[in-house]
């Protein structure tokens, strides 16, 4: 990964057809793009289908804002590789270039574990956004252990899992109580670009009834809002 053009890259367990599939039906989208609100449809079409090349015999797709989606297949798997845009290129997304290579990282790892973990299965998410002016560690005030296993109290839920990635600022572990899950988590301190800091988990969940669901956001909610006030720029389930 460059500072000009950042590359992402992962391996998803899976062939060719079927990665390329989970990038070009909107209803498989859905169940790994980002996390459930009110905009999520649009923001799948605008990023994945407006003014999209994409290529299904050559496996790429250039999306919003100049960005390169690639797929190879690597035996029986499948080589998934984003390139950025460079920055510069888009005065528009430039002031925002930072956190766009971040949710890629996120976003694209939610693609392999919904693929090779929850391939057809009905995602439902919590997601929580802040600052984080003192540059809190996300991952130790949670108690997240440095892995590759992971059994812990979180939040007052027993939980065992794995360490599904490490990137330099965020964190991804499989969660068994959320009907083997996905917690992604990440924290940056403040920047000249962010002041504030930030700070954001993405708790993706299966078969979790209302009742569980619910019990789920009001243990986190009061949580996360005194660690991490809100930004009133980001959208969050705090809200």
């Amino acid at each position: 990964m460059t500072d000009s053009t950042p590359r992402i890259e992962i391996t998803v367990a899976a062939p060719v057809d079927i990665v390329w599939h989970a990038l070009r039906d909107k209803e498989t989208i859905r169940h790994w793009h980002g996390w459930d609100y009110d905009g999520l449809d649009g923001e799948i079409d605008l990023i994945y289908f407006t003014e999209v090349d994409a290529d299904p015999v050559a496996r790429t797709l250039n999306v919003q804002a100049g960005d390169v989606i690639s797929l190879a297949a690597d035996g029986d798997a499948t080589q998934v590789t984003l390139t950025r845009a460079p920055h510069g290129s888009n005065p528009d997304w430039d002031a925002y270039y930072a956190e766009i290579t971040e949710g890629w990282i996120t976003f694209l790892q939610q693609l392999k574990f919904a693929v090779e973990r929850q391939p057809g299965a009905v995602r439902r998410t919590l997601f929580f956004a802040g600052t984080n002016e003192s540059g809190r560690d996300v991952v130790a005030e949670l108690g997240l252990p440095a892995g590759p296993t992971v059994e812990t109290n979180l939040l007052g839920e027993h939980v065992k899992g794995e360490v599904w990635f490490r990137s330099e600022h965020q964190l991804g572990v499989t969660v068994d109580a959320w009907g083997d899950g996905l917690l992604v988590v990440s924290g940056i301190g403040p920047t000249d670009e962010k002041p504030d800091g930030s700070a954001m988990a993405v708790l993706s969940t299966y078969d979790l009834d209302e009742a569980r669901l619910a019990e789920l956001k009001e243990r986190w909610v009061p949580w996360w809002t005194e660690r991490f006030p809100a930004d009133d720029n980001l959208p969050s389930e705090v809200d």
